[in-house]
């Protein structure tokens, strides 16, 4: 244990992204350029796809997340991450206004605005309750009462991890969770860690959905997370958890038919049931503050939103601009008015002179 403590002192810090910490050894860095995951939510199970971006010259990295209860690992389908970013991107639309604005004739040139059930106590400190390969991921799933007994089965076994890891696994220690530790190596060996990693699929019970962020506290860099959650309603976090307020980017449902016509793979990750399909990005600039889980609940309501980039644009009638056919036109009609004025005043018949009346003759 002294031996891994030691190791653990002399490697790089870990990078975390939203669903876990990231480490390598002390002569090679890894970051996470992009961390996208797919939360899934229903009738008291949850699955979690997670897809990693990494950069780097590392020839290995460890990861590790805590889950709930125990999940079972499976590789996942990257179509789904293509699939959701179609169905939950942004629209663009044209909006006219009528008056000219400062980049207007005759202020300027062309307008160019832009749119605005509980784990099991294992007997021993850590118990491993399976071990694969999946793709480039050595995966391992492991119970743990003592994250420093955790911690030294992973340096054992080639998952080296900071010391400072031990304290932040104490929470979910104390909850009786368990964890994925995935080693990850390049499809090439002998080459770096680069590009898109294969994505992951963890599926396991919970009593409502969770998406564990604890251990992204670790980072050393601002750190972003951008969440797609799918589930009976539209869902949204409990709280910032330490971080900006989660921004909702999309949220609308998504029926059955649509889903096997359209969304081959979202289909299949929900058995081809309707879903309700909420996107949240959310940014934390000072990760140290990040002090729980994203605890996922039903919004108020299931109100559809979609973000929308408007472009700005003078209202036309071909060429010319409308409020310059729209002074033309009422310069028209003051004239035609004028005129009337004239022409009426001008055949306005001349009374005939009063006539007057004699007095009676005597």
């Amino acid at each position: 244990m002294l031996v891994s403590l030691q190791l653990g002192s002399l490697i790089a810090p870990a990078y975390a992204c939203g669903c876990g910490a990231m480490v390598v050894d002390r002569n090679s860095r890894v970051t996470v350029e992009r961390e996208t995951s797919v939360v899934s939510w229903s009738g008291g199970t949850e699955q979690i796809v997670m897809q990693l971006t990494v950069r780097g010259n590392a020839p290995a990295a460890a990861w590790i997340m805590p889950v709930p209860h125990r999940a079972s690992v499976e590789l996942g389908d990257a179509a789904l991450f293509s699939e959701l970013a179609t169905l939950t991107a942004p629209v663009h639309k044209t909006r006219h206004y009528f008056w000219p604005r400062a980049k207007d004739w005759p202020f300027g040139g062309s307008d160019r605005a832009s749119g605005s059930g509980a784990a099991p106590s294992a007997a021993a400190p850590v118990g491993v309750v399976g071990r694969e390969r999946l793709g480039p991921f050595d995966v391992a799933r492991l119970t743990a009462t003592d994250p420093a007994a955790l911690e030294g089965w992973l340096a054992e076994n080639g998952f080296e991890l900071p010391d400072r890891l031990s304290t932040a696994l104490r929470p979910y220690v104390d909850q009786k969770w368990e964890y994925v530790a995935i080693r990850l190596a390049p499809q090439q060996p002998g080459g770096p860690l680069l590009g898109r990693l294969d994505p992951l699929r963890l599926r396991f019970a919970s009593d409502g959905p969770v998406y564990p962020m604890r251990l992204s506290r670790l980072a050393t860099t601002p750190q972003s997370l951008g969440l797609y959650v799918l589930a009976a309603n539209r869902m949204e976090p409990r709280g910032a958890i330490g971080g900006a307020p989660p921004e909702v980017t999309y949220a609308g449902r998504v029926g059955a038919g649509q889903e096997k016509r359209a969304y081959p793979a979202l289909g299949a990750l929900t058995g081809g049931k309707p879903v309700f399909v909420t996107a949240i990005d959310q940014a934390f600039p000072r990760p140290e503050l990040i002090d729980g889980d994203h605890e996922l609940r039903a919004a108020a309501a299931d109100t559809p939103y979609r973000t929308t980039y408007y472009r700005d644009e003078l209202l036309t009638a071909g060429p010319v601009p409308a409020w310059v056919l729209s002074l033309l036109g009422a310069a028209v009609v003051a004239v035609a008015a004028v005129l009337l004025v004239v022409r009426a005043r001008r055949r306005r018949p001349v009374a005939p002179p009063p006539v007057t009346v004699p007095p009676p003759l005597r």
